[in-house]
């Protein structure tokens, strides 16, 4: 297995997370839900969720990439990140050689700033744009690709977006998206999440174990905080359903790959507990540990557990396809 340079996770973690956002009003509005909630993690979302844009994430966001679609046809020319969030996945696919140019889209404009100042940091710029992605703002046959990392879960619509991503594409062009949760995997993964959470909670408030609690306001943040995450995510995804869903948009050659089993088996409840606990008490090493054991058990998932497995146990899902590249015979 190749070993990936890991930072120092705990360099830019915030002790404390924001005031969270009173998304009563938006209860009933997925998508103002989605951007109210997705404005107030802009800033500390790379890291709450570890990310970076030096070599491990860059040979994370290459190999789903190359997972889902091969390494044929590098560099695609002009490229588009659906749901982009702070940039995450085609900025480390432009610093991969997997593109040239990129754009950004998210229905987010915390996050579309956020994406931008990121590329800028990296030496380089993305033209960003504010986007519902049930309509995107950009003319029929732009793009050679486009992309999105977790994005689909939170559109109300899927399969009109994905009509949209073809809209875009110029013919022949491929769409690639990862990080989709599948049915089982979304329960599992809230599952362990809750025990993992109340198990830590009720831990740290143990007389030799109280250093290593959060103090009760961030606590409670957290669990508001987890709460909203959880109420803007919209579907889960059974994968023979998301290829059929792909095929009725107008793709052709349409696949859809799942990963990570013992990885997320793992990674969820370690998530959970570096977000219930003070982060001063961890240290590098946790951070170090927690990386390279999910690095590995997704590398037994890959070779050992994905040829038996059926596909819908594993956590997530990744879906391309092609735009045809003629007109479609009816």
């Amino acid at each position: 297995m190749p070993e990936a340079t890991a930072p120092d996770l705990t360099a830019a973690r915030p002790e404390a997370p924001p005031a969270v956002p009173d998304l009563t009003a938006a209860r009933s509005n997925p998508k103002l839900a989605n951007v109210l909630y997705h404005d107030w993690e802009a800033d500390s979302y790379d890291a709450k969720w570890s990310i970076s844009f030096d070599e491990r994430c860059r040979t994370y966001a290459r190999d789903r990439f190359e997972l889902a679609a091969g390494a044929a046809g590098w560099p695609y020319g002009r490229a588009l990140e659906l749901g982009c969030g702070t940039g995450f996945f085609l900025l480390n696919l432009k610093q991969a050689g997997v593109l040239d140019e990129g754009h950004v889209t998210d229905i987010s404009p915390g996050m579309v700033a956020a994406a931008q100042r990121n590329a800028k940091e990296l030496g380089f710029s993305v033209e960003g744009r504010v986007a519902d992605a049930e309509s995107i703002p950009y003319d029929d046959d732009t793009f050679d690709l486009v992309v999105g990392h977790a994005v689909l879960h939170h559109i109300p619509d899927v399969e009109l977006a994905l009509r949209e991503v073809l809209r875009v594409l110029k013919p022949g062009g491929r769409f690639v998206f990862a990080g989709e949760p599948t049915r089982h995997g979304d329960v599992v993964a809230r599952r362990l999440s809750r025990a993992t959470w109340e198990v830590a909670t009720r831990a740290t408030r143990l007389p030799g174990l109280r250093g290593w609690g959060r103090p009760a306001d961030e606590l409670r943040a957290a669990s508001e905080a987890g709460g909203l995450e959880w109420m803007v995510d919209l579907h889960t995804f059974d994968p023979g359903g998301l290829a059929r869903m792909a095929l009725r948009a107008g793709a052709v050659d349409v696949s859809v790959r799942t990963e990570e089993l013992m990885a997320a088996l793992f990674g969820w409840p370690a998530r959970t507990f570096e977000y219930a606990v003070n982060p001063q008490r961890l240290g590098p090493r946790w951070f170090w540990f927690s990386y390279r054991t999910w690095q590995r058990l997704a590398w037994f998932d890959a070779k050992a557990l994905s040829p038996v497995v059926p596909a819908g146990l594993f956590y997530n899902a990744l879906l391309t396809g092609l735009k045809p590249a003629g007109p479609v015979e009816l």
